[in-house]
């Protein structure tokens, strides 16, 4: 019997590599639980393979082949399914975010790149790459406003974002794009598209200041956490680590200002910064 044609890497290839798993996984008449035991893994992890939430590793796809016979399908297509536009740190989380249900997010210093704007994302990839070409700053932009396309569903996903009062106080790019990037956020408050708080200096220690946090809840896959220093990062799917991070998102929430008062700070700033602007 003919195996599954290959992946055409231009359309989704990691939904369609995760739809054609728990084709080949039913057919095999397997569950998910039982697969992942023959995997030495939970029954949850081939679950986000199957969502597209998680990625295949090769030897992993050399597995699935020998235990489904797919006759080296998943081998073959495993690295189209992982190629990815981000950098290899944040390449799972960035895809991950395109399919959650619900994001919530601490950003302790800069406007979380799905809310952030072009001129905004420029300065910030040129601080991070002095010396790159403008065509490479071109394709880092081009990738980080792409992001920023799950919100042009007006319901889905839920984002709910924290921002630590340096995000509004440090002038990336100077006063003109602060606000502009400001007012953007705020818009986006204003129109009931996101959540946004802010957590004021006065809030003092908390229990995140070891790096931006990033949850993720989906429609068919457990919940993971994302952290990420600088040019690292880490995604978590172990329940207790989750459960962790929950509490640690939902303690900054406690200590953040409301959302109309954040609002109200946010446009203030941005009002600032648009006054100098002007003054200058």
């Amino acid at each position: 019997m003919p195996g599954p044609k290959d992946l055409d890497p231009s359309s989704s290839p990691r939904a369609l590599l995760g739809a054609e798993l728990r084709h080949a996984r039913e057919n095999a008449g397997l569950s998910q639980d039982a697969l992942g035991l023959k995997l030495f893994v939970s029954g949850s992890f081939i679950g986000q393979l199957e969502a597209g939430t998680r990625r295949m590793q090769p030897d992993f796809a050399a597995q699935i082949d020998e235990i489904l016979g797919t006759n080296g399908f998943f081998q073959r297509n495993c690295a189209a399914a992982n190629r990815s536009r981000y950098p290899d740190h944040f390449a799972e989380a960035a895809e991950s975010e395109a399919v959650a249900t619900t994001i919530k997010e601490y950003a302790p210093l800069l406007i979380p790149g799905v809310l952030q704007t072009e001129r905004y994302a420029r300065e910030v990839f040129r601080a991070y790459q002095p010396t790159a070409t403008e065509d490479v700053i071109d394709g880092l932009v081009e990738a980080r406003l792409a992001r920023g396309h799950i919100l042009d569903d007006p319901t889905t996903p839920l984002l709910w974002a924290v921002l630590d009062e340096a995000v509004l106080r440090r002038r990336v790019g100077g006063p003109a794009v602060m606000a502009e990037a400001l007012q953007h956020v705020a818009v986006l408050g204003r129109a009931h598209r996101v959540i946004v708080q802010v957590l004021p200096f006065a809030a003092g220690a908390h229990s995140s200041m070891g790096g931006a946090l990033k949850l993720m809840d989906f429609k068919d896959a457990p919940p993971v956490a994302y952290f990420e220093g600088p040019g690292t990062g880490q995604l978590h799917d172990d329940p207790a680590t989750v459960k962790h991070y929950e509490l640690s998102y939902d303690l900054l929430v406690a200590s953040a200002l409301p959302p109309n008062d954040s609002l109200a700070l946010i446009e203030a700033v941005a009002e600032d910064d648009a006054h100098e602007d002007r003054d200058h």
